[in-house]
């Protein structure tokens, strides 16, 4: 998950904290969409909404269980 973040924002991983407003860093909806999809192909259970809704990281890890 960290990966593709970190991909997508063209930033290292290191850079990503649980407190990180990832729109702050670029995400945009065409970046989210991206993510959404590549992560429900690996079998996550998330919406677009539910990540746009709060786009900080911690909130991301609470929603995808991890």
């Amino acid at each position: 998950m960290i990966d593709d973040l970190a991909e997508v924002l063209f930033v290292e991983p290191a850079e990503l904290a649980a407190d990180t407003d990832l729109a702050d860093l670029g995400l945009d909806s065409l970046r989210l969409t991206t993510l959404v999809e590549r992560w429900r192909d690996a079998g996550a259970r998330i919406g677009f909404a539910e990540l746009a809704e709060e786009p900080v990281l911690g909130a991301w890890f609470t929603r995808l269980g991890l």
